[in-house]
């Protein structure tokens, strides 16, 4: 089957190249038993995958279940999973199936694997390699023939360093790699997708269909959409129940568009020394040497609107007496003879004569960063992986800036 005939079949909107690849090799692994790991953001439609793959394969007239690995308390995972038998448990009155018996001779999806707890991946790897578990309280080993395709937005090599996921399942489920891209990276199926969503609440409304001003199809298309398609959907349907105004202009989609970031108006440079940051903290580090390139030019106008030409000649610290209102640095030998000095020693200096005053240093850049992690703590009660989200950075980098400013959990 084409590409096309599968996106009509399965409701795919879009014509990136990125997205058909994925579609394409979702078909071509169809028909093998190997298994298949979906990679991308939440809300990028990567359920849609696991259905593709089953109905495309032998196994089409078998059971197809989808499991959310998230959503299934810890304690009660494995029961789920794999069963239990009568009495193994306080509530276990009677023996019950698991997913990977009653789905024999089908397809498993397990959504969100990457939150399932260490010893149930140690179960899931020995399903994967051999086929047999045990159930919860049982002795029996067990055999089953499951196709598993399994998803997840967590970088897994990041969770394999902090030990929260086994490196030997990773390999075993990224047998072949399928990655959804985000809606971002798919700038020309924005709009293709908004109006399928007009389309469709306008048609159960019994209502017309909103559309967009070209200047707001623009602003659509430069939104980060770190919800991807389905906050694109959230935000149509929004619009299309509360807006009278069937035409949408760019004062009326902003409002819409909550801490609006426009990814096509800067491009931030990249290179080895920014490899592995995130875009906030690139131009965090762009606005500080702006701020320090800034201060440079200002101590030389100020040099030179006084008559003074920087010697570039080094005064120990121990040698400053005090620094005069304009910039100048006098020693306790000759305290007449203006000297200079490198900016990284005016820390050291210790006046006895004319206390220097302090240059003021604009540390708001840095301020406001620290208050708006300590807010998105506060907002989510200290839980650093829905903070990260609110601040748009990855956990790893939120983690970096809860030490490096010294917050208190």
């Amino acid at each position: 089957m084409d590409v096309q005939s599968i996106k009509r079949n399965f409701g795919i909107i879009g014509n990136d190249p990125q997205l058909n690849h994925a579609i394409e090799i979702a078909t071509q692994v169809a028909m093998t038993d190997l298994t298949v790991l979906i990679t991308g953001e939440s809300g990028t439609g990567k359920d849609v995958f696991p259905k593709i793959i089953h109905q495309n394969s032998a196994r089409k007239h078998g059971q197809y279940f989808a499991v959310n690995c998230g959503a299934i308390p810890e304690g009660t995972i494995d029961s789920e999973l794999f069963g239990h038998e009568k009495g193994s448990f306080t509530g276990a009155v009677a023996d019950r199936k698991g997913y990977f018996e009653i789905a024999d001779k089908g397809t498993l999806f397990l959504d969100e694997v990457g939150e399932l707890p260490l010893s149930t991946q140690a179960r899931l790897l020995r399903v994967l390699e051999n086929g047999e578990y045990i159930k919860v309280g049982g002795s029996k080993v067990m055999k089953t023939d499951v196709r598993v395709v399994a998803a997840t937005n967590v970088n897994l090599p990041e969770a394999i360093e902090k030990g929260k996921f086994r490196e030997d399942l990773y390999y075993r489920l990224n047998t072949i790699p399928i990655h959804i891209p985000a809606l971002r990276e798919r700038k020309s199926d924005i709009y293709l997708l908004f109006r399928k969503f007009a389309s469709d609440f306008a048609e159960k409304s019994h209502s017309t269909a909103v559309s967009l001003s070209p200047e707001a199809v623009k602003m659509l298309e430069s939104y980060r959409w770190d919800g991807n398609i389905r906050q694109l959907k959230n935000i149509t349907d929004q619009i299309s129940i509360i807006e009278k105004e069937r035409v949408i202009t760019p004062e009326i989609l902003e409002r819409y568009l909550p801490n609006r970031i426009s990814t096509s108006l800067v491009l931030l440079p990249r290179d080895e020394s920014t490899e592995g940051l995130s875009e906030r903290d690139i131009l965090y580090r762009l606005l500080f040497e702006m701020k320090k390139d800034i201060t440079e030019l200002r101590d030389t106008v100020n040099n030179l609107m006084n008559g003074h030409q920087p010697e570039q000649s080094y005064v120990p610290a121990s040698q400053v007496a005090y620094v005069s209102e304009t910039g100048t640095v006098v020693t306790h030998v000759e305290k007449k003879k203006p000297e200079y000095i490198e900016q990284e020693d005016f820390t050291e200096i210790i006046s006895t004569e004319e206390p220097a005053q302090p240059k003021p240093d604009n540390l708001s850049l840095i301020q406001n960063e620290k208050d708006m992690i300590i807010r998105a703590l506060d907002k989510y009660k200290g839980h650093r992986k829905e903070a990260a989200k609110e601040l748009g950075i990855s956990e790893r980098t939120l983690y970096r800036k809860i030490k490096e400013y010294q917050i208190e959990s």
